[in-house]
């Protein structure tokens, strides 16, 4: 089994910023990959950004530039640093882990974007 925490979710205003952390314990050594989705009320989930393989990083076409996955393999943690949030950033950001097991996901963050 594997926990997935989320942490970092906040109220900020428009054109803010905001870092996000996700950490993986447990049985971490079949991890592949981890990455963020989102999810706001009556909308679907959708790919935040995420790592794919060794290097490669995947982003949703909202992102434009605005937000940088990073990670630290060591600790099992990824990041996301927010910028220039907009209002339809706001959502429950999730932070999923790719295992030879399956995936796992996280409870969860809030994010609120609003002035």
């Amino acid at each position: 089994q594997v926990q997935v925490v989320e942490t970092g979710g906040d109220l900020v205003q428009p054109g803010g910023s905001l870092r996000l952390s996700c950490v993986a314990s447990g049985d971490t050594v079949g991890i592949y990959a981890m990455g963020w989705y989102r999810q706001a009320p009556g909308k679907q989930r959708e790919l935040v950004a995420g790592f794919s393989g060794y290097r490669s990083t995947n982003y949703g076409d909202f992102v434009k530039g605005r937000f940088i996955i990073s990670r630290d393999t060591a600790k099992n943690t990824v990041y996301l640093q927010m910028n220039s949030l907009l209002p339809e950033d706001t959502a429950v950001y999730l932070c999923y882990v790719d295992h030879n097991h399956g995936r796992y996901w996280g409870q969860g963050t809030q994010v609120t974007v609003s002035s």
